[in-house]
């Protein structure tokens, strides 16, 4: 007889608390998903930035390698997924807004860890829905997302105007710093990833401002000074731009929607 303690499960489910932690690459040979219920995760892949705040889940393909950045401790709850189980993802990394149907399935995921065994009809059934579900979500991926730039000038330069977003930063000493001219930093910046300086730091502080909200008591004018807004105006227009809503909403989104549970 076959001993079912030894056959790994197709899918299992669990949630992790995660403690503040610098850049560290993952990769896992399932199809991931995974959604945020406290803080937020930073994560990049193929040269793309991502914002995961919570309310929204992000789908990692099996096999692909991840950067996680966590600035403060996160909640999470994840799926994990066989090859064999699920198709392909959609992308190699998606993030995503979670139905209230996607929330219930999620929690109803929850009883089957990572325990080996096999699945029972019922929890089997569940999976599939999460993954149908999730699955074809993933296809509508969040604008919160940044290019990170292929050459070393380009992403240190990227760096740099991070770190100084809150003041008023100049290009022209920016392109110092990594020893270029303001004028090839320009072209770095069109031929890499396809913005002028001045539009990647307005994205970078938008994605910065999320995880602001996500993670701090902070007022939405406050988020707005520190990221080097003055005018409120000015802030709320360059984050309806990219996410197509006002900070005030978008953080309201992060709360409880009585429509589905939260499933961490």
């Amino acid at each position: 007889m076959r001993d079912d303690r030894r056959v790994p499960r197709a899918a299992h489910s669990f949630v992790r608390e995660f403690d503040a932690a610098p850049a560290q690459t993952f990769c896992v040979e399932q199809h991931y998903l995974l959604c945020v219920s406290r803080g937020a995760l930073r994560m990049e892949v193929d040269g793309t930035v991502w914002m995961l705040p919570p309310r929204r889940a992000a789908l990692i393909r099996a096999g692909q390698p991840v950067e996680v950045t966590i600035s403060r401790p996160v909640t999470s709850s994840s799926v994990l997924v066989s090859t064999s189980f699920a198709p392909p993802t959609p992308a190699a990394l998606s993030v995503f807004e979670l139905s209230p149907l996607a929330r219930s399935l999620l929690a109803e995921c929850a009883p089957w860890g990572e325990e080996a065994g096999p699945l029972d009809d019922y929890s089997t059934a569940i999976f599939r829905a999460l993954v149908a579900v999730t699955w074809a979500a993933a296809e509508n991926r969040s604008p919160a997302h940044m290019p990170s730039g292929r050459s070393p000038e380009l992403r240190r330069a990227l760096a740099l105007t991070e770190s100084l977003m809150a003041e008023e930063p100049s290009m022209v000493d920016i392109a110092r710093d990594v020893g270029l001219t303001p004028r090839s930093l320009a072209r770095r910046f069109e031929q890499e990833i396809g913005m002028t300086w001045r539009a990647a730091l307005r994205r970078l502080r938008v994605l910065r401002s999320i995880e602001l909200l996500a993670t701090t008591t902070l007022s939405v004018t406050e988020v707005a000074v520190s990221v080097g807004y003055c005018s409120p105006s000015a802030f709320n227009a360059a984050f309806r731009d990219v996410t197509d809503t006002t900070p005030s909403r978008y953080r309201a989104s992060f709360a409880v929607d009585p429509r589905g549970p939260d499933p961490a």
